[in-house]
């Protein structure tokens, strides 16, 4: 599979035009990946834009590639979003990656009740760059033609703002309902995966999440960690949605 390469802004570049790497992408594809001239790549824009093309010179801050063939896909829908409660260590991030790969659209960072991590403003933001910096990263790897989104941390009051106008299933292991018994029609709501911390979720915020419209679900007879919850039931959901 030819390499694969992102850039931050629109691509309007169409056959026989040249695209441009510069900075860490032209580093990353000379000095790391070390692409050479005549060889096939292809290049994105993280929002539908795919160009395959051929190297056409490579330096250590400038790659050029020359474009043969241009396809734009379709943003997804309906979105599949994960809802990732900040965890201690690790396993919030290990999760946002694993998602990203395996297709997610969005990704809410959520300051649940029993979170050990904790983030204030200044960390929400830099947290937020750093799961950004990760889901590119990953998206990049997976060849996906969008990236999703990482949106603002939100509370379990915004959470229940959203089932107003999305499928809201949270992920609790003492739920009745199976997820993969549920019939997921596709339709223009997004369907929100809402995956606790490592103590669960409070029963106040299950209780408020409910009372808002949304679903309690699990997964099957075993407790998993927060870091594969999410992919998990990403990986159900996809199979009921014929993405995969």
């Amino acid at each position: 599979m030819a390499l694969h390469f992102l850039l931050d802004e629109p691509l309007a570049a169409a056959s026989g035009d040249e695209v441009v790497l510069t900075g860490a992408e032209a580093h990353h594809a000379a000095t790391v990946r070390r692409v050479r001239v005549g060889e096939e790549v292809t290049v994105g824009d993280g929002r539908g834009a795919w160009l395959t093309g051929t190297v056409e010179s490579v330096a250590p801050r400038e790659v050029v590639v020359r474009i043969v063939e241009r396809t734009d896909a379709a943003a997804p829908s309906p979105r599949v979003v994960l809802v990732q409660a900040l965890a201690k260590g690790d396993r919030d991030e290990m999760a946002v990656q694993a998602a990203t790969e395996l297709g997610v659209d969005e990704i809410v960072p959520w300051q649940a009740a029993r979170s050990v991590s904790r983030w204030d403003a200044a960390k929400a933001a830099k947290g937020r760059a750093r799961w950004a910096a990760i889901v590119r990263e990953a998206a990049k790897q997976a060849h996906r033609a969008w990236v999703p989104d990482v949106s603002e941390l939100t509370t379990t009051a915004g959470l229940s703002d959203r089932a107003a106008t999305s499928l809201v299933l949270v992920l609790e292991p003492t739920a009745t309902d199976r997820l993969s018994a549920l019939t997921v029609t596709p339709d223009d709501r997004d369907i929100l995966l809402v995956v606790g911390p490592e103590g669960g979720i409070a029963q106040d915020e299950l209780d408020a999440l409910t009372a808002a419209g949304a679903r309690l679900v699990r997964l099957g007879a075993t407790v998993l960690r927060t870091s594969t919850a999410g992919p998990a039931a990403l990986a159900v959901v996809s199979t009921a949605l014929r993405r995969w």
